[in-house]
């Protein structure tokens, strides 16, 4: 049979394995893995000598063309997937948020039309649910059976997306029977806000004050009660953005108990902490997102988690919002300044960096943190997250010796600056390839806008039951 291309003479590494072979690519599907393979009827060979060959990167958390705060995320799904592809990640899974009253099909709608013809690599969506007052848990069932199996709830942020414990529970008694998961956005929103207005009233307004009005113990508590009220409901749950060592050993001791319980963090709480937000003037404003920012020591604590599987995925929560105009809304009152942070593009090469040439895990474990446990987890597995015969052909070259300076300067998000500028790190893509089409070749992109297609996705019972 004739093949699209062949990707030759690399070290093919997914979750479990690290071998060589030849990958042979036909019709956008990984058709043949073995050694010398047949070369005359490939139409492309990728010579990937001294290089790792790993199963496209997966970001199961990104806000892309977000309203917040009276503004909008900066990067759409144009130049968010494709500043994702040029970091070695091929599938997102973005937010579609539902608002209080509306019906959740409507929230899917909205979010639909915001990425078709834009997107430059696969999607899919988790539903933001922030009210069920109303048909909303028959409506989440609905959407089960169109693909978007996963849906997040919030304990933070009264009046807006906050959902009580009652709600809570009733939606973690749905998706126990429909197979979906639930993703929680775990602090204490009413302890938190009581602690912000006493901060305001007392004229504290700076951004250092957006991580000090947000203790750990409020991600910590928060953690401990969703936990509860999954095992409660006799559900799965996994917690997005943990960011302390506090929330960690929640997770842990769940996990120790045999619960399916499972968490992500993000390289922001790997790589920064609360000493950033001492940045002068109101720089500290680019590192507003929550949970917020901790002492430098949790680090540590989270890489270790990250390498006992303690927490089994590393996600960016990707909301970027450029520091002139957007983040200065917020100049004199650290609540109005719009949460987030640009990571989609560096997710791979800072936890490569961190994780395997810092000597803390291996390349697999790298693997199974950044695509094939996502994968697993919201149903995309084995179609996407690892190299097997019949899987999507998302693949990517990497140069692990590679060593790269990130910087506002160099990247392809569409903000004005970088969390991680000056941050050096080593390992990094050289040609990314989505269902078979090599989309990034060095710095060259060459994916376009809508082809990116949208993935109806099994439940978390299916893959994982």
């Amino acid at each position: 049979m004739g093949f699209d291309t062949i990707i030759r003479n690399g070290s093919v590494v997914t979750a479990t394995d690290t071998y060589t072979a030849d990958i042979a690519i036909a019709k956008g599907k990984i058709s043949a893995i073995g050694t010398d393979l047949p070369a005359q009827n490939a139409s492309r060979i990728l010579d990937a000598s001294g290089k790792l060959v790993l199963p496209g990167g997966i970001d199961v958390h990104t806000h892309l063309d977000m309203p917040f705060g009276g503004t909008t995320s900066a990067d759409d799904f144009e130049t968010g997937t494709r500043a994702a592809a040029f970091g070695g990640t091929t599938t997102l899974i973005d937010f579609a948020i539902q608002y209080k009253g509306q019906p959740l099909r409507q929230a899917f709608d909205t979010w639909m039309s915001k990425a078709a013809n834009k997107a430059t690599c696969d999607y899919a969506f988790h539903c933001i649910v922030t009210d069920v007052s109303g048909g909303q848990l028959s409506e989440m069932n609905d959407l089960v059976d169109e693909g978007v199996t996963s849906f997040k709830l919030f304990m933070a942020y009264p009046g807006v997306f906050m959902l009580d414990d009652g709600s809570i529970f009733k939606a973690l008694q749905n998706t126990a029977k429909s197979g979906a998961l639930v993703c929680m956005h775990a602090e204490n929103g009413s302890a938190i806000d009581v602690i912000v207005q006493q901060a305001l009233a007392e004229g504290k307004r700076a951004p250092k004050y957006h991580a000090l009005t947000r203790p750990t113990t409020a991600e910590a508590e928060a953690v401990g009660r969703a936990i509860a009220l999954a095992e409660m409901a006799g559900a799965p749950i996994y917690i997005v953005h943990l960011s302390c060592n506090d929330a960690l050993e929640k997770i842990r001791e769940a996990r120790d108990r045999g619960l399916p319980v499972y968490a992500e963090t993000c390289p922001q709480y790997l790589y920064l902490s609360l000493d950033n937000m001492d940045a002068p003037g109101f720089e500290g404003a680019k590192y507003v997102f929550t949970p917020p920012l901790r002492e430098k020591w949790h680090q540590e604590k989270l890489w270790q988690g990250l390498k006992h599987d303690h927490l089994q995925v590393v996600s960016t929560d990707h909301c970027p919002f450029c520091f002139k105009e957007q983040k200065e809304m917020g100049r004199d009152d650290f609540t109005k300044i719009p949460n987030g942070g640009p990571g989609v593009e560096h997710r791979m090469s800072l936890i490569f960096s961190g994780g395997v040439a810092s000597g803390r895990f291996n390349a697999n474990r790298f693997v199974e943190l950044v695509s094939t446990t996502p994968a697993k987890l919201f149903g995309l597995y084995p179609r996407k997250g690892t190299i097997a015969v019949g899987s999507d052909a998302d693949l990517v070259i990497f140069d692990p010796k590679r060593k790269h300076t990130i910087s506002a300067k160099t990247h392809h998000m569409r903000v004005d600056y970088s969390m991680f500028e000056g941050i050096q790190v080593t390992g990094m893509p050289d040609v990314v390839l989505s269902r078979g089409e090599v989309v990034v070749e060095g710095e060259k992109f060459l994916g376009r806008a809508g082809r990116g297609e949208f993935l109806r996705r099994a439940t978390y019972a299916q893959v994982n039951g």
